[in-house]
């Protein structure tokens, strides 16, 4: 039974770049993100309170084909019925994901996903970063007006904003030149505007990255298999890494403020007591 229950706590855990092949087919010709993936879900499902939702904050996919998708549902299906919320990053193609998950309504029929769903006591808000056929993201007026307008109809409720491209500089060079390349600026301006959002969450990077933004915390997290290396020339090379990998967890108590934890993803040895008999253990 978890320690914790709905009522009194709200918890969103957060995965990003999954980078999902078909069965047997290596990302980057090397590295096969599938076990990486199931390794995840497994530190999940041990987990001793259950997340209310899951989001994935994109490259759920390396090329967005149906097959990708078809592997990544497989790969997904131990975390049962806990309610999984997906949205694009460059790797995927939107077309093809609202074709691969149709039971998934909130991803909608056309244009951009984004959407606004209740989970416990917060509101995800999520924003659709990707541009087309390049690496760069993009926020347009359109997109940014929608997320406006969202964000007034939830002035009394605390929001999580998520989407793939972060909308800050990272210092890593090549990653920042396909960063959000458009309207970080003017959503910065709109997070400022509305200081019930508690965290703007993203993914893209490949690591844990932190930074003031409006009037919260923006971050990006690890992946569940490959990271990107920490290189803060900039003109280090593009490259990756099998640092650890990891998620979040974001833990929302009612009536206070969001706590955001990162957990690595993997089986390791303990728990082990600090104490015997009221003892600090010598």
């Amino acid at each position: 039974m978890n320690k914790h229950t709905r009522n009194d706590m709200t918890l969103l855990l957060q995965l990003s770049d999954l980078h999902i092949r078909e069965p047997g087919r290596l990302a980057y010709g090397r590295i096969d993100t599938a076990p990486y993936l199931a390794q995840a879900v497994q530190s999940i499902n041990r987990l001793p309170q259950k997340p209310d939702a899951i989001v994935i904050t994109g490259d759920l996919t390396d090329f967005g084909r149906a097959a990708e998708y078809q592997h990544l549902q497989s790969l997904l299906a131990p975390l049962g019925n806990t309610p999984i919320y997906l949205l694009p990053g460059n790797h995927d193609e939107r077309e093809q994901l609202r074709a691969s998950f149709p039971t998934h309504r909130y991803l909608g029929s056309e244009g951009f996903v984004q959407y606004s769903v209740p989970i416990g006591d917060l509101q995800l808000v999520t924003l659709d970063t990707v541009t087309p056929g390049e690496s760069h993201g993009t926020l347009c007026r359109q997109r940014l007006e929608w997320l406006e307008t969202e964000l007034e109809k939830l002035r009394h409720r605390p929001v999580v904003i998520a989407m793939h491209h972060p909308p800050f500089q990272t210092l890593i060079g090549h990653m920042d030149k396909i960063g959000l390349l458009t309207g970080a600026a003017e959503l910065e301006a709109i997070v400022a505007r509305h200081s019930n959002v508690e965290r703007v969450i993203c993914g893209h990077l490949h690591r844990s990255i932190q930074v003031r933004f409006g009037a919260t915390v923006a971050s990006t997290i690890p992946s569940p298999a490959h990271q990107v290396c920490l290189d803060l020339d900039p003109d280090a090379a593009s490259a990756w890494t099998l640092e650890p990998p990891a998620y979040a967890l974001h833990a929302l108590p009612r009536g206070a403020r969001l706590v955001s934890h990162l957990a690595a993803s993997g089986a390791f040895e303990g728990p082990y007591p600090f104490h015997d008999g009221g003892q600090l253990i010598d």
